[in-house]
């Protein structure tokens, strides 16, 4: 664990958690522009994606620090309101997918049929529903850079435990609140979620590249919606209540999360199945015109 900043940037503290988080970001961008031109996205298709996913990532980094300022506040509103008081991921998710999508849909149905701008209204070959399949993979790569920062932020760590596996991993230092607690060995619930979430990463990648999987987004939110449900009661820091003292946000945030996969199942399967375009199959008219410059060749 290294809470402390390890450098700083024209005076500014630069933390290894700021470092993973960045990291995981990059890695998310990178392998959506691996996966986009393997499956043939043309330039427009590519662009629009990209960039409206960088927006969506801001914004989501935003939603996160809101919803956990929101949640202090109501624990203890007497301590005012502090946007900088951390962050929570899956406040981040839904301010991320909310905005990409609101978005990507005043691009298409608002932007694209009123610009004059050449390179807004050029031809894409793809949507956002040939998309889908593999966002996920990304996002899940990017949330598990993330709980290594986590780790090694001090924050997110479980309960205190004698176990074999119990680790240090709760700093006397929080970069985020600033508060001093240290109770010594406790489960590394950071470490456990980032190994869930690449080798959920690699399950999403295996299904899709190799058999055409294109209900990654339902499996990402069920399967991580029951794996946060369940890590939340074993999680040791301060998580707020929700509806009493019944659940946590986070679980009841991941209950929702797993009824909106299982909506997303017969959203894929009888709506945006039938919007997608594959751009990976070329057209019988493609297929023609490449078998005619072979036999040119």
């Amino acid at each position: 664990m290294h809470p402390q900043p390890i450098f700083k940037i024209f005076g500014n503290p630069v933390y290894l958690y700021g470092i993973c988080m960045a990291i995981g970001i990059v890695c998310c961008f990178v392998f959506l522009y691996i996966a986009m031109h393997l499956k043939k996205f043309n330039e427009a298709s590519l662009d629009s994606v990209l960039f409206i996913g960088i927006f969506g990532t801001g914004f989501g980094i935003f939603s996160a620090a809101l919803f956990q300022a929101t949640y202090n506040y109501i624990a203890s509103p007497q301590d005012g309101f502090d946007i900088a008081s951390g962050m929570t991921f899956i406040g981040g998710l839904i301010g991320g997918v909310i905005s990409f999508l609101g978005v990507w849909n005043l691009y298409m149905y608002v932007v694209r049929p009123r610009t004059k701008i050449r390179f807004l209204k050029a031809e894409m070959n793809a949507t956002l529903t040939d998309a889908l399949p593999f966002i996920p993979i990304g996002i899940t790569i990017a949330h598990g850079f993330g709980r290594l920062g986590c780790f090694f932020a001090g924050c997110c760590y479980g309960k205190p435990t004698d176990a074999w596996y119990g680790l240090h991993c709760a700093k006397s230092y929080n970069i985020f609140t600033g508060g001093i607690y240290d109770p010594g060995a406790v489960i590394p619930t950071q470490l456990f979620e980032m190994i869930f979430l690449f080798v959920l990463a690699g399950v999403m990648a295996a299904l899709y590249f190799r058999f055409k999987f294109n209900y990654n987004f339902a499996l990402y939110a069920i399967a991580y919606g029951i794996w946060r449900f369940c890590l939340e009661f074993v999680r040791g820091d301060e998580r707020g209540q929700f509806l009493g003292t019944l659940i946590t946000p986070s679980q009841f945030w991941s209950i929702i999360m797993v009824i909106l996969g299982v909506g997303y199942i017969f959203l894929q399967k009888y709506v945006l199945s039938k919007l997608m375009k594959h751009p990976e199959n070329p057209k019988p008219a493609e297929d023609e015109q490449n078998q005619t410059e072979e036999i040119k060749a």
